[in-house]
């Protein structure tokens, strides 16, 4: 919705001739489709039309649920995909299947109000539909006085979803889109029915921020199967390497692949604002020459993450090599050394999983991991 959020200010508070507006939103997808999720479609009152959900293929059939939308004032949810009975029918060609999420808005609508300061919102929380509540209620999550990267504290996210869920599950649902707005992840969130019900409430976050960062260090099998395993994820990923040879964009599909010694690199990004806060530094390359450099310029970083690969005798050497180097013991205390969880992981594959295991305990401050099965 971010992407027609401006056009549809304009109408909705338009000083002369307001309109009412209906957006239609991609929140869900599968299979073969041709935007992601978070693309919008605007129709105002007057058949005027911004944006486009699949460059023609279902558009017929989003503007006549528009319009429907403008005139009962009901929000709904559209499923469009491919019919295997009728080709021709109103569906996804290229096979796929996409979700959409059709809300009115009346002109003058409080909760689509540009902000007076003339900031852009860090995100949008749209509640999807549900057989007790047609409304769809919005709220615009205002970024902080750091910009549209930073993430607004937990009372301001409390403040801005009142009204969209209800008081029992508020701070859940803050504490949720926060994490989303902080891994800069578009999706679904998911809250337990309050009071017992059986309907769960369904969020749909759209966040502006970029996505988080995750510089691999490193070119070899694990780096390419830690790749592979936090491509969904939705993460930035950078593959640093010094040796050409290794460093082959190709055999890193889904990552940027820079050839450069990566304590350079690391500096490079910093100055670019391509590392912040919320990145993950994993030093897979098991080379003193490399790993020492470019771990005494990680642990000078205010990032999420950084880790080590290597076993527990190389892990003290290395440490040893770092204090010589003029690390203080307070950053070596933030390095993940081996790097992952202790999950008995041999392969490259099973590797990746523990790093990755590791990094989102960290991320959301967990200093011991316990399997959800267990005692409550």
């Amino acid at each position: 919705m971010l992407d027609v959020l401006s056009a549809a200010a304009t109408r909705l508070f338009d000083s002369q001739e307001p309109q009412n507006v209906a957006v239609a939103t991609i929140v869900a997808t599968e299979g073969s489709v041709p935007r992601p999720v978070g693309t919008s479609m605007l129709v105002d009152a007057a058949g005027g039309i911004d944006g486009s959900l699949t460059g023609g293929c279902v558009e017929g059939a989003v503007l006549e649920a528009c319009r429907e939308a403008l005139a009962t004032g009901d929000a709904s949810l559209q499923r469009f995909g491919y019919s295997d009975e009728d080709a021709f029918a109103v569906g996804l060609m290229c096979g796929g299947r996409i979700d959409v999420l059709i809300q009115p808005f009346r002109s003058g609508d409080a909760c689509l109000r540009p902000d007076a300061g003339g900031s852009e919102p860090a995100a949008v929380v749209l509640r999807l539909p549900s057989a007790d509540d047609a409304r769809a209620p919005v709220a615009l999550i205002a970024a902080d006085s750091g910009g549209e990267r930073s993430v607004t504290g937990i009372d301001d996210l409390t403040l801005g979803l009142d009204g969209v869920v209800p008081t029992s599950v508020l701070e859940t649902a803050a504490h949720r889109v926060g994490a989303c707005i902080r891994s800069g992840r578009t999706g679904p969130v998911r809250l337990a029915p309050p009071g017992g019900g059986s309907e769960p409430i369904e969020l749909f976050v759209e966040t502006r921020t970029l996505p988080a960062h995750l510089v691999v260090v490193g070119a070899n099998a694990f780096s390419l199967a830690l790749v592979e395993a936090a491509r969904p994820l939705g993460l930035r990923i950078t593959v640093c390497d010094p040796r050409p040879a290794f460093a082959d964009p190709a055999s890193f599909p889904g990552a940027e692949v820079v050839r450069a010694w990566p304590h350079r690199f690391l500096a490079e990004a910093v100055e670019a604002g391509d590392v912040d806060e919320r990145s993950m530094i994993c030093v897979l390359s098991h080379d003193p020459k490399v790993d020492v450099p470019t771990l005494s310029a990680a642990l000078d970083l205010d990032v999420a993450y950084v880790g080590a690969m290597g076993s527990r005798r190389s892990d003290r050497d290395r440490r040893a090599a770092l204090r010589e180097a003029g690390v203080e013991n307070d950053a070596l205390a933030r390095l993940h050394s081996p790097i992952g969880l202790d999950l008995e992981a041999f392969t490259p594959a099973e590797i990746a999983v523990s790093i990755l295991a590791e990094i989102l305990a960290v991320r959301s401050g967990r200093k011991q991991v316990a399997p959800l099965s267990g005692d409550f």
